[in-house]
Parts: C-alpha cells; structure tokens; sequence
C-alpha cells in the first residue's frame, strides 16, 4: 500500500489488490491467538479504530496498525482481491513469497486467452513502517526502470540482477500468460 501512496506522487501507474480477504494478524497479549481483521471492514467502518483500540490495551497502537490502517483508508477507497480482478497487467509486483506463489498459481489456472504475457515478480518486504517505505521507493524506481527499457522482455533479467545488486535483497520473477 505505501509503494501505491508514493507511485501517486511520482506520477506512476500502479494498482494494488489485496490477495486475502483478512489483513494483518496482531497476535493478542499473552493468549498465543491472533485476531484477523476483515478487510472490508477495515476499509468501509470508521467505528473499527474505536473497537479495536478497546479490544486489548492498545495493542494496535502500539505496534502500529491503527497507522498502517488509517493510511491504507487514504490511499484508496476499498480493497480490491486480485481473484476477482478482470484487468490485464504487463507487471505484477508483489511483497511476499506466499503472495508470489498465489498470483501464479491463480494466473496459471485462468483460461488463456490472448497469450498475452505478464511478469509477475516479488520481492520480500516486511509488513512493518520502515520496510514498507524503503520497498515503496524500491518497487517505483523499479517501475520507473522498467517504463525506461526499450524491451522489456528481454531486459528484464539483467535490470533485475542490477536491483538485486543494488538492495540486496532476492527477486523472484516468472512470465504467466493471459
């Protein structure tokens, strides 16, 4: 979500789709249980701040959810599942391996129909403040480099192991087709 707040003002297009129907688990204080917070009901409830926050001591608080919450509310108006998403893309980016391995399942499951390809490509992130704003700025430049090549397809692999390099972090990169 926060590579979706700065693509907007890098003037980038991007589009984020959730791939769950839950967000961010918060393990409760002691008990070992996680609770799992409808993503509808993150994005259409502006009671959900108060009911969280009198659910366990301030928990979302402190580890910072309300924050990732709130921001997500402003950057986009509802969530949208990449399952139930219709619209063909050049480039998928995700953040997590598991992530990764669920877009590629679901594309290598649709019906091919125009033998378009899409590269689908991850980089793990974790789901924290601080390495959410460092991936954010890595996707967009990532994004930008590739709006700059004069054939992706067959400058993908190297602009990949330059940004591997560079960050020092692994991406995995597949081609599925539409």
């Amino acid at each position: 979500m926060k590579a979706h707040q700065y693509s907007q003002i890098v003037h980038c297009l991007l589009c984020t789709v959730d791939h769950s129907s839950q967000c961010k688990d918060c393990p409760d204080n002691g008990s070992g249980k996680s609770d799992h917070l409808d993503i509808n009901v993150v994005f259409s409830s502006d009671k959900l701040p108060v009911k969280v926050l009198n659910s366990s001591d301030f928990r979302y608080t402190q580890n910072g959810i309300l924050h990732m919450l709130d921001r997500n509310k402003r950057i986009k108006p509802r969530p949208e599942r990449f399952q139930n998403c219709k619209d063909v893309f050049d480039l998928i980016l995700t953040c997590e391996e598991r992530v990764y391995d669920q877009v590629v399942e679901d594309l290598n499951s649709r019906e091919q129909e125009t033998c378009q390809p899409v590269h689908v490509i991850n980089v793990d992130i974790q789901d924290n403040h601080e390495e959410a704003t460092l991936g954010a700025f890595l996707i967009c430049e990532l994004c930008q480099c590739i709006q700059h090549t004069e054939d992706m397809e067959n400058e993908i692999d190297e602009l990949l192991q330059e940004f591997e390099e560079k960050s020092g972090r692994t991406f995995l990169h597949t081609v599925c087709f539409y």
